[in-house]
């Protein structure tokens, strides 16, 4: 459980009454927002008070008329997902920051320059979305906040969120161990030649290819052939026709 001196109020009204939890405030925020979270740690005291501040705890009538239950920890996410998180000036600025970087970097791995089929480095995300004067509002939900901030983008920068195609040929002396790696990956299509040779095709966002590259390089000393493919007009099912 989260310190009581370093706990926020969740407070809902409801049915005419305040229904207030003492609460984490990083961690109301990442349960707010669909994040997997301990509730056991994110909750600071396992009741429901009238006034927080004054130590009431609510009755359990009040409770069962508002909720139709008196469980804590059904009331508490209730609470939390319809009410309001207190939260100070500071604590906001500091979440603000962190989802603004968050998101910078979620756009930076997952978009591309659609002309080079590389990813835009952070700076120029951060650059661009200064320019776009783009506002982040802790309160809403992040893809939505990312599809507002990519539809800005597309006014100053190529990019695309469109994942690039990577074939990939790997020696048979290699090939038994590359699956391991490949499986972290959005791996599409695999097929085993006669001689043990691996030909696989996967879907990676741009800011992922190094990563990728520089796994299959290691394992194979550098023995690798790699080829990325149009994104459109291909065949999936089939992987005979790639010549790498």
């Amino acid at each position: 459980m989260v310190r009581t001196e370093k706990a926020v109020i969740a407070r809902l009204e409801k049915a005419g009454e305040k229904f207030e939890i003492l609460v984490d405030p990083h961690m109301a925020m990442d349960f707010r927002h669909g994040k997997g979270v301990d509730f056991d740690d994110l909750i600071a005291i396992d009741s429901v008070f009238k006034d927080a501040h004054k130590g009431e705890v609510k009755a359990e009538e009040s409770l069962r008329k508002a909720f139709g239950t008196t469980e804590f920890d059904a009331v508490a996410k209730r609470i939390l997902m319809e009410g309001e998180i207190q939260l100070t000036t500071q604590q906001r600025r500091e979440m603000a920051e962190n989802k603004r970087k968050e998101l910078v970097n979620y756009i930076s791995i997952n978009a591309m320059n659609p002309q080079t089929g590389a990813p835009h480095p952070i700076q120029r995300i951060e650059t661009a979305l200064g320019e776009m004067k783009f506002n982040i509002d802790i309160n809403r939900p992040f893809a939505e906040q990312v599809q507002e901030a990519l539809k800005g983008l597309k006014r100053l920068l190529p990019i695309s969120m469109e994942k690039l195609r990577i074939a990939v040929k790997i020696p048979a002396q290699f090939s038994g161990k590359a699956p391991s790696i490949l499986h972290k990956y959005e791996l599409k299509k695999e097929e085993w030649q006669n001689d043990g040779t691996l030909i696989a095709l996967l879907e990676v966002p741009a800011g992922v290819k190094q990563d990728l590259l520089n796994e299959l390089n290691h394992l194979t000393h550098g023995d690798l052939q790699m080829k990325i493919l149009e994104t459109r007009g291909y065949d999936s099912d089939r992987l005979q026709g790639i010549q790498i």
